[in-house]
């Protein structure tokens, strides 16, 4: 592998060295540097495999790792023969959804054990193609797909009319973003099975979300898509249309948190929570008021005492009838407006007390928070919580991930990385903010549907530019809600329409390094296994095992062979151990979960 214009795999180490490589990214995508580097086969003649079949073991995967990652996202945008021709999905959130299964299967827990993967596929809304296909034209609510323009006022004013999305057959729902395991509260129309090594048993539902406030259901087995949900199962008043992809999950005891938008005037936000011991849901806030605008949410963040909910300035115009009104989401956010700060909640999520604290600050756009974690103030007893986000100064971003522009289409992706505003619009910032939230004593009542009259100023603590961080954050998930230091993210170095490397940031030393394959390989979001306590070589205690003990996953498209493997890398690192090669390309998908086995290899 080629490094990148240095000596060795690293990025920053000082402020100089920082620019400096922000402006390598910068000239790299004003010279067309990603000219050459394939990503068709990623997005185009992707097929199901039922299977399993078993892939090609290249190379040691810990047997430690073994379990099943399941994978799920876009892949299929291109539906021929319809009413009207050919019909193209414009943006790349609105493939149609494609999920995915690594069964990774170990024979034992012994070092140097081999270990065989299987690999299977289906896709989620075939009902949906088959519409498609009919009609000639798209009919659900989507995130970027730009209206036929054969659509008049009198179609778009019923859409409008009709409001919030049709909940249709689990196979029409284009529901596949981002994969959870047991969402508490909702019917499951799982079915039992029994467990064997390498895959998972027993009575468990796996689940599938997008920014809507459905979820689909799907068998861990065959990935068919069994069932719909929607948030009013879980209570009467999350009736809204709009929610979030990325919930969150406390790590110690299973409940769940997310939120839910209910449109018009006012726009209300209700933040809920439901327990994994009861199913049993109860609103924790209700957020609303004069400026508190619908906006495009794709994740928040959980302490060990908050549910910290930010609403970035991606504000949704008239009040969020312009949603339906332009048959997706992004045509109907409004233009930018940097007056439009970012607006947090604090949501006490242990006492019952509503929100106890409110920020501003500057406006800006998120897709993926990363953690957040609180440290005490000695000296004022005052909380100080924290919260790390992948973050971009403005808009811009979101149209970067329009298909012409990846796939390098009709001029498309030159017109747009010759805006040099824009280009560096669309750099990822690694941000930690901190925000001070005073003592709670036992007669501060704020009020489950009130919010604080005086907005205090979040302050940013730090921020790291492309290329030192990217896309699709990723931790080690024994640290969720706690400090962390070390943040896995997908990031491009100009090469790549997409990206082009998996970096590993070290919050503390500001040291960043990284892993590249060869030209044309495109990686996937890095999921981190943790390395067992039982297999460190030398006997510590649990709590001295480094935070990057461990190995990431992650699915790369060769653009260039048009196949796809799965890598597995040394978390500390970065350095290849194994792989399990296709003979085919796999989606370039968005999100993944690896559930270890329920029994031990040896047990089978």
């Amino acid at each position: 592998m080629q490094p990148y214009t240095k000596t060795e795999l690293f990025f920053g180490s000082s402020k100089e060295d920082e620019e400096c490589d922000f402006y390598a990214v910068i000239d790299a995508l004003e010279t067309e540097a990603y000219a050459h580097w394939p990503n068709e086969a990623g997005f185009e003649g992707l097929d199901e495999v039922r299977g399993p079949i078993e892939l090609t073991v290249k190379g040691s995967i810990p047997s430690w790792a073994a379990g099943t990652l399941f994978r799920t996202g876009p892949g299929q945008y291109t539906i021929e023969d319809t009413a009207k021709g050919t019909f193209r999905t414009t943006h790349w959130f609105d493939g149609l959804g494609h999920t995915h299964k690594f069964n990774i299967i170990a024979k034992s827990y012994d070092s140097g054990s081999p270990v065989k993967v299987e690999y299977s596929s289906r896709r989620q809304s075939q009902a949906l193609c088959d519409a498609i296909k009919k009609t000639g034209r798209r009919n659900d609510i989507s995130f970027g797909q730009r209206m036929d323009p054969c659509v008049g006022i009198f179609a778009k004013i019923m859409s409008t009319w009709r409001g919030a999305p049709v909940v249709q057959s689990p196979d029409f729902n284009n529901i596949a973003v981002v994969v959870y395991r047991d969402m508490p509260g909702l019917p499951s129309n799982a079915k039992s099975t029994t467990p064997s090594a390498g895959h998972r048993g027993g009575n468990k539902s796996m689940w599938l979300t997008s920014d809507m406030g459905i979820v689909k259901e799907f068998d861990h087995q065959t990935l068919e898509p069994i069932g719909i949900a929607k948030q009013q199962t879980l209570h009467p008043l999350l009736k809204g249309p709009l929610s979030c992809a990325h919930a969150q999950r406390d790590p110690a005891t299973g409940d769940f948190f997310n939120y839910n938008l209910e449109l018009g005037y006012p726009a209300t936000y209700r933040v809920f929570r439901t327990r994994a011991s009861t199913g049993e849901t109860d609103i924790l806030a209700t957020i609303y008021g004069k400026d508190v605008e619908p906006a495009y949410i794709h994740s928040f963040f959980l302490s060990p005492s908050f549910v910290i909910f930010c609403i970035p300035s991606s504000h949704v115009g008239l009040m969020g009838i312009k949603i339906p009104w332009e048959g997706n989401m992004v045509d109907a956010i409004k233009p930018f407006d940097k007056s439009k700060s970012c607006k947090w909640f604090i949501v006490d999520r242990l006492s019952d007390r509503g929100v106890v604290a409110s920020f501003d600050s500057p406006a800006s756009f998120f897709f993926h928070s990363v953690n957040s974690f609180e440290e005490r103030d000695e000296a004022t007893d005052n909380t100080n919580v924290y919260c790390d986000v992948i973050q971009y100064p403005t808009l811009d971003v979101i149209r970067q991930f329009e298909m012409d522009v990846i796939l390098q289409r009709n001029g498309a992706t030159t017109n747009f990385w010759r805006d040099e505003a824009r280009t560096h619009n669309c750099q990822a910032r690694l941000v930690r903010w901190k925000l001070v939230v005073p003592k709670l004593g036992p007669d501060d009542e704020q009020g489950k549907s009130k919010n604080p009259t005086t907005n205090k100023t979040a302050e940013k603590v730090l921020m790291f530019t492309a290329p030192l961080a990217g896309e699709l954050p990723t931790i080690n998930p024994a640290y969720a809600t706690k400090k962390h230091r070390y943040v896995y993210t997908t990031a491009s170095r100009g090469f790549s329409t997409l990206f082009d490397c998996i970096v590993k940031t070290d919050i503390d030393t500001r040291e960043c390094i990284y892993w590249e394959g060869l030209k044309g390989h495109t990686p996937g979001e890095a999921i981190f296994i943790q390395r067992p306590k039982s297999h460190e070589e030398d006997e510590v205690a649990e709590d001295e095992v480094a935070e990057d003990e461990g190995v990431l996953l992650s699915v790369i498209l060769d653009g260039c062979g048009k196949k796809s493997y799965l890598v597995c890398l040394d978390a500390r690192n970065m350095l290849e151990l194994g792989r399990a090669e296709c003979d085919f390309a796999i989606a370039i998908g968005f999100h993944g979960l690896h559930l270890p086995p329920e029994t031990s290899p040896e047990a089978t």
